[in-house]
């Protein structure tokens, strides 16, 4: 094992850097269509502002592997990043229409520099799912794709793309006549408590399902591993924390530092404050929710990117969270954008 704070890099080699983003769209609908209701509807102005939003990132700080969430359009999505360079795009999955023109169930899509030459949803094991409890139709709340994409240096890459379920309430009170207005709160306090646990129980479960069959991927194929997306949660709370697991029990101290470092992952943002590249800033937030604020938006990296392995090829050099347009709105510069932050790690090949 080498110090994380002894890092070379190899500068003047062709894609010696690599830059991953997981990016929220909030809602990119091409109109005519709507978004969840009748009335909510792009404008061609809107819709141009948003488009010009997007590609305006996209040029500034130039991710090589973005994922993507709340896509209603990928056929749009698609021809906008290949305009800002990015020939290759994975999608597993269409929204859902109503009424001809009403969408919901947004999906996740991948865009990269590279040849991706795998596209896959993943699917969890039904069998694990009925030993921890949850029902027999059991489904990710959406799907998660995986692209296997051609990186330089490193070769195949598994990338995944999710979003996970939100701490939306998954059960809501119907205001009842025959009850006070009393009974009626009460009512949508319990449905609020009950709602939002279940919500949590989907959330953490689509995670541990997922991370099971990462692991299985790996041992099958020993490809690197990268996982992108809007969590829908912090990864310190306990909910998702085995995302990020560091412990194996009845196990014998080597074998366990052998397999959890070969294995599982690493927040970029715990490796980039290990580097000598860290200079003390704070972690910004992704998501503002009146007066709270949260990480919600994540990126993870498997050993092969982490410069505390011995085999790693890459290292973490920079993280930025883009956030100008939620802490210092303008109007016409932002007013069609997301209400996510933005995150971009910075990867360098190691010589």
């Amino acid at each position: 094992m080498i110090s994380p704070k002894v890092v070379t890099t190899a500068l003047n080699i062709p894609n010696s850097k690599l830059k991953i983003a997981t990016f929220n769209l909030l809602n990119y609908l091409e109109p005519p269509f709507a978004c969840y209701e009748f009335e909510r509807i792009y404008s061609e102005q809107q819709w141009h502002k948003k488009q010009l939003w997007i590609s305006d990132y996209l040029e500034q700080f130039q991710p090589d592997i973005i994922g993507f969430q709340e896509v209603f359009s990928p056929e749009s999505l698609q021809t906008l990043v290949k305009e800002c360079g990015y020939n290759y795009f994975a999608v597993v999955d269409e929204c859902t229409i109503v009424d001809d023109f009403i969408c919901s169930s947004p999906v996740v899509a991948l865009a990269a520099r590279f040849p991706i030459s795998d596209v896959f949803a993943v699917e969890h094991d039904n069998g694990l799912a009925s030993q921890i409890g949850l029902a027999d139709d059991f489904s990710f709340s959406r799907k998660i794709l995986r692209a296997t994409v051609d990186v330089p240096h490193i070769g195949e890459c598994d990338c995944y793309v999710v979003h996970f379920k939100s701490k939306r309430a998954r059960l809501e009170h119907a205001e009842d006549g025959l009850l006070t207005g009393e009974e009626n709160i009460v009512e949508s306090l319990k449905a609020n408590i009950a709602g939002g646990w279940a919500s949590t129980i989907q959330r953490g479960s689509e995670a541990s399902l997922l991370m099971v069959e990462m692991i299985k991927r790996k041992v099958e194929t020993e490809k690197p591993m990268l996982l992108m997306g809007d969590f829908n949660n912090n990864l310190t709370d306990g909910i998702l924390s085995h995302l990020l697991t560091d412990n194996l029990r009845f196990v014998s101290q080597v074998d366990k530092d052998k397999f959890l470092e070969k294995y599982c992952l690493q927040d970029v943002w715990d490796l980039f404050t290990e580097s000598d590249f860290y200079k003390g800033q704070p972690r910004q937030a992704t998501h503002y929710f009146g007066e709270s604020s949260s990480v919600l938006d994540h990126i993870l990296v498997s050993c092969e990117f982490d410069a505390k392995y011995n085999k790693s090829i890459f290292s973490v050099t920079d993280y930025d969270t883009y956030d100008r347009h939620l802490i210092n709105p303008i109007f016409d510069r932002d007013g069609e954008s997301t209400d996510h932050g933005i995150v971009l790690a910075t990867l360098q090949l190691r010589s």
